[in-house]
């Protein structure tokens, strides 16, 4: 399934934003990039992350304001929950990945206990589904186009219906579902032919962050941000938890009670814990 146009049409532990990937004028970021199971993290607040992301769409990518002109590499933004940073462990690509990505913010509370706990605080969780609600509240205020890609046909064409009546004005650049082999180029060439100044990926962190990584310097897009579940969250066939148990930083276990059939997927979590307190040992017993 093609687009379909709304014409509707290695950074150091502790280095300042922004590194070699980010786009001009990123130096407005408070935060600095630390280091959780040796991938890194940049301890930005949600405010700062939002500001980030519209910064490096607004910068266009190296291309005119035409959309003419040869486009730089799309800037990565990565939700990093504690599956992310597990799996970076024993995954290379996936470790490069995180290290070349222009944003890696701390979506779940996991990860911003496990920066308090190895001494590197981080601001907030940045959850991906409200960056991705803050973000198309901005593009319809700025005139910015983005691009939906992932979910299911009927999922994502419901994302962009329900983004359009939530958030007036706003214009999508297209979608395309996340269906689809990794060397698929009809994905590709829908995003770099849609003029979108921001890409959101909801395909599974691993596909997503491979797919991006791999196709950046083909996608004509600014700024790319992998947001998970997020489009069947957009569309209302999966509700989130209650606000009281977001509060209690409980959200893991009602997605768990709402599908239990996420059982193995969430024993990332105990892992994740796990080598965040023998990395808390190693540094405690590391001398000086």
């Amino acid at each position: 399934m093609r687009a379909k146009p709304n014409s509707e049409r290695r950074r150091p532990e502790g280095r300042d934003l922004p590194g070699p990937e980010t786009a001009p004028g990123a130096a407005m970021a408070a935060g600095r990039r630390v280091r959780i199971l040796g991938a890194p993290v940049d301890a930005v607040s949600m405010d700062q992350a939002e500001a980030l992301v519209l910064e490096m769409a607004r910068a266009g990518g190296g291309r005119g304001p035409d959309g003419s002109g040869a486009p730089g590499a799309t800037h990565l933004v990565i939700t990093a929950n504690p599956e992310i940073l597990a799996a970076a462990r024993d995954d290379r690509e996936l470790a490069g990945v995180l290290e070349e990505a222009a944003l890696v913010v701390a979506d779940g509370i996991g990860v911003v206990a496990a920066g308090r706990i190895l001494g590197t605080p981080l601001p907030e969780r940045v959850p991906g589904v409200e960056l991705l609600e803050r973000l198309l509240a901005a593009c319809a205020r700025e005139g910015l186009r983005p691009f939906f890609l992932g979910a299911r046909p009927e999922v994502v064409e419901a994302a962009a219906a329900e983004a359009r009546r939530r958030f007036p004005g706003l214009e999508l650049a297209g979608w395309h579902h996340g269906y689809f082999p990794l060397d698929d180029p009809a994905p590709v060439e829908a995003a770099a032919a849609s003029g979108a100044h921001i890409l959101f990926s909801g395909m599974g962190a691993g596909r997503d962050l491979r797919w991006l990584y791999r196709n950046r310097r083909r996608l004509r897009v600014p700024v790319a941000v992998n947001v998970g579940g997020s489009f069947d969250v957009l569309s209302g066939r999966v509700r989130r938890a209650p606000r009281w148990m977001r509060r209690a930083h409980l959200e893991w276990l009602y997605r768990l009670l709402s599908d239990p059939g996420r059982w193995r997927r969430q024993l990332a979590l105990p892992r994740f814990a796990l080598l965040v307190l023998a990395e808390r040992l190693r540094r405690a017993g590391r001398p000086g």
